[in-house]
């Protein structure tokens, strides 16, 4: 995945959200889940997207020399 296509998916998911929590009226502690929710799940695919989490589920932590 290139640089750009991780910026890109990165704006339009923070834009829908906003637009979710503008536009759908809902209550604060909904609308507070539902934040939490995506940001857990955006912040697990990052870690996937660089390379840090495989599928398996194994952190890899780099080998400082």
């Amino acid at each position: 995945m290139s640089l750009i296509s991780l910026v890109v998916t990165l704006i339009v998911i923070g834009v829908l959200l906003w637009l979710v929590n503008t536009y759908i009226p809902m209550d604060g502690k909904i609308k507070k889940i539902l934040n939490i929710v995506v940001v857990i799940c955006v912040v697990v695919w990052l870690l996937y997207a660089f390379g840090i989490i495989n599928h398996s589920g194994d952190i890899r932590v780099p080998q400082v020399r």
